[in-house]
């Protein structure tokens, strides 16, 4: 039984905040790479195996947490996870080299993992399915200035106090995060009010985390929405790798300056945000994917063209805002995909789109060094926009059930 939105609110808070934490230390490499790469004499494509290290750990660890908070409860699940972090950003910031820097980062990734697919779906839990997309673009709201806060200010301990000191202020905003979460657990607020509120299904005594996945992935809709969030994952997210160093080899800024300007992704994602009702009661929520689609694969493409660095500041807003737009719609079908066992259907959408952004940004790698940073862009901005008209053609989310009598 969903809660009323008054109850909601301090737990929100404290989500959208682990979000906020977990997003930034995600995206911390991104305007990194350049930086890495002379510190470490690797080329750009080989320390760009921080930012794929941690999708992978982050996407394989998506088999424990979601059948994990099915059993032990989500918000529980995610206090510990946001601790279990600072282990990983610590390690990061005392890292001797790229290997053990790499290594830190697949810690962080898979602590970071338990985080916002648990979210998503205490949401999902929680909230009718009627008001969930606004809800969960809130939640999302707080990821994506995570995402800009990351792309930000990394490039500026990079260029003031040092790379190794911006991964120390990571570890801090984790343990803090993790101890108020922790305060919030014990007092009882993030629990539901009586066992008439848990999610249908809930009882899954004796029933092994394999066959959680395997009777979500049994649902073709569900398989369908999967495939296509792996698709979303390795366009989009290998575009945000090399941004930052298609913007510093080609325009010779400097670095903090190209994660400034990348940070403007993220503000589109939340523009998105702030708007989504708007937006939902104008296009509803196909249409607006298949818009997303546009306006994030031709931001891409032209800022792969740009002729000069300022071209880039709207151009990397649009390219948020597109993203945002497609992936909300597939969040929000994401938490339908088996409500009785919503944690393990979540988590195995975080799954695929960290896959995807894993494969994606490893196959990127090659071609960044045998090509350019620009073909790279220019070819997920064309996977995008192809995305966006897949994705407009899916039906609406209902439960299994329904789905099957029809």
């Amino acid at each position: 039984m969903p809660h009323a939105d008054s109850d909601l609110s301090r737990p929100l808070r404290l989500l959208g905040l682990a979000a906020f934490a977990s997003a930034a230390s995600m995206r911390w490499c991104d305007a990194l790479l350049p930086v890495l790469s002379d510190d470490f004499s690797v080329t750009a494509g080989q320390s760009a195996q921080v930012v794929y290290a941690f999708a992978i750990a982050y996407g394989v660890m998506q088999l424990v947490y979601g059948p994990l908070g099915d059993r032990l409860g989500k918000y529980t699940v995610v206090s510990f996870a946001v601790l279990a972090c600072t282990v990983g950003a610590m390690g990061s910031a005392l890292a001797p080299g790229l290997g053990w820097l790499t290594l830190a980062r697949v810690v962080n990734g898979a602590a970071a993992a338990g985080v916002i697919p648990l979210a998503m779906a205490w949401v999902g839990d929680n909230v009718p399915y009627e008001r969930r997309q606004p809800v969960l673009a809130r939640l999302m709201g707080s990821m994506v200035l995570g995402v800009i806060a990351g792309q930000w200010l990394s490039g500026v301990f990079a260029d003031t106090l040092g790379w190794r000191y911006g991964f120390v202020g990571v570890a801090l905003l984790f343990a803090t995060t993790g101890v108020a979460m922790r305060v919030a657990a014990r007092a009882g607020d993030s629990t539901p009010a009586d066992p008439a509120d848990a999610p249908p299904g809930a009882d899954f005594a004796g029933v092994s985390n394999l066959e959680r996945m395997r009777r979500v992935v049994r649902d073709r809709h569900a398989r369908l929405i999967l495939a296509i969030t792996a698709v979303e994952g390795g366009c989009a997210f290998s575009a945000m790798a090399f941004a930052p160093s298609h913007l510093h080899e080609r325009f010779g800024i400097a670095v903090s300056s190209a994660g400034a300007i990348l940070a403007l992704y993220g503000a589109g994602g939340y523009l998105y945000s702030r708007s989504v009702h708007w937006l939902l009661a104008r296009m509803g929520p196909l249409a607006m994917a298949r818009a997303g689609g546009l306006l994030a694969g031709l931001s891409w493409l032209l800022f792969a063209l740009a002729p000069g660095w300022i071209w880039t500041l709207p151009l990397c807003l649009g390219s948020g805002m597109g993203f945002y737009m497609i992936h909300n719609t597939l969040q929000t079908q994401a938490t339908q995909m088996s409500p009785g066992q919503r944690g393990t259907a979540v988590s195995l959408f975080a799954f695929a789109l960290f896959s995807g952004q894993s494969v994606g940004t490893g196959i990127a790698s090659l071609f960044v060094d045998a090509l350019s940073t620009g073909a790279v862009l220019a070819a997920c901005g064309a996977g995008l926009v192809l995305l966006g008209f897949v994705v407009a053609k899916i039906e609406p989310g209902a439960d299994p059930a329904t789905r099957a009598a029809r």
